[in-house]
Parts: structure tokens; C-alpha cells; sequence
């Protein structure tokens, strides 16, 4: 049983790290707006995460 919980916190740090190092504080601000709008059922949160990590990924590359 303890497995079972430690798999999916052992993914979401994962992913957080993979964001934050990508995309920097705005990659995590946004990962982070998305979660609490899905877990809050807010869909003008979880839309503004969604939008901000999106001009993220699609941005031009420097």
C-alpha cells in the first residue's frame, strides 16, 4: 500500500522539476494554477494554467 502512494508523489515532483527546469517559475506557476483550478473545479483557474503554460511551450526559441 505505501508503494501505492509513493509512486504518484515521486511522478509529480518529477514533472514539477522537469517544469520548473524548462520553463522556469512561470512553467511552475502555471502547472500549479492548473492543478488547483482541476482539484478546485474552478475552470477559470484551471483555463488560466492551461494558457500560461501553453505561450510557454509555444514561444518562440531564442
Amino acid at each position: 500500500m505505501p508503494v501505492l502512494a509513493l509512486v504518484p508523489a515521486v511522478l509529480v515532483v518529477t514533472v514539477e522539476q522537469l517544469v520548473q527546469w524548462k520553463y522556469g517559475a512561470a512553467g511552475v506557476l502555471g502547472l500549479l494554477l492548473l492543478t488547483i483550478g482541476v482539484r478546485s473545479n474552478r475552470p477559470g483557474i484551471s483555463s488560466a494554467g492551461a494558457v500560461l503554460l501553453a505561450l510557454l511551450v509555444t514561444r518562440p526559441a531564442l
